[in-house]
């Protein structure tokens, strides 16, 4: 009988395959798989060293921080120490108004009408351990005395001029009244053998005996008149001080 044109082929028989490694696949194969992989591990190194550097930049090295010891009383410098600068003489206190008067010359009176004062005055030299110690003992009158290692006033003094007087303490006497009477802007007047020369009062204070020599008013300032003489209220413990300057508003004479 004839076969139909149009019927389907015959499909063809399945053949099964026994588990396991097929033993006709060549063995070369994975041989090939092998040295291939092993090159493409070789060529990624060589673009790792190649090129990676270039696209993260050069490698940086760690930060060192160094820690600083902290502070301890121990540990603070001692301050090197400076130069002490060579002493300076202390400045010269202002001189008193130098006035246009007379020349300068030796006190021999003293005219001081706020207090009720005219009297003679007459030199007196200390004693050495008496200007070693400042003190002053004029002798027992009612009289002023002159300090002859000092200056005399007028027109070139270069020193002050002292007139020291004793403080009476059972009788009225002339230099009582500096305690009692004496003020700042008094007038008074000091004849020389020159001339007259008129003084204003700047201070009037009290010193202890004990530290009269340790005071101002043995400044050197030309011009200038001290008096000085025991304090009624103290006489034995304190010193009454008159500073007086040239009177520039007094006329010539």
């Amino acid at each position: 009988m004839d076969s139909d044109p149009q019927a389907p082929a015959a499909d063809p028989p399945t053949t099964t395959r026994p588990s396991g490694p097929d033993p006709k696949t060549p063995r070369r194969i994975f041989h090939a798989r092998s040295i291939l992989f092993i090159v493409l591990c070789g060529l990624v190194a060589f673009l790792a060293v190649s090129f990676l550097p270039q696209i993260t930049g050069p490698a940086t090295s760690p930060q060192t921080h160094i820690v600083q010891p902290l502070p301890t009383a121990l540990s603070v410098p001692t301050p090197t120490p400076t130069p002490t600068p060579a002493p300076t003489a202390a400045p010269s206190p202002p001189a008193a108004p130098v006035p246009a008067g007379p020349a300068a010359a030796a006190p021999q009176r003293l005219i001081y009408p706020a207090a009720d004062m005219d009297v003679p005055i007459h030199p007196l030299e200390p004693s050495a351990a008496d200007q070693a110690s400042q003190s002053i003992v004029p002798p027992d009158t009612m009289d002023g005395y002159w300090l002859t290692p000092y200056g005399v006033p007028g027109a070139g003094s270069a020193n002050t001029t002292y007139v020291a007087g004793h403080d009476w303490v059972d009788r009225d006497a002339p230099f009582n009244r500096l305690s009692t009477r004496a003020a700042a802007g008094d007038k008074l007047t000091v004849v020389t053998a020159t001339g007259e020369l008129s003084y204003r009062v700047d201070t009037v204070a009290t010193y202890d005996k004990a530290g009269l020599k340790d005071s101002p008013i043995w400044q050197v300032v030309p011009n200038r008149l001290v008096l000085i003489s025991c304090y009624t209220d103290d006489p034995w413990g304190k010193n009454v001080v008159v500073v007086a300057s040239p009177d520039p508003q007094a006329p010539v004479h």
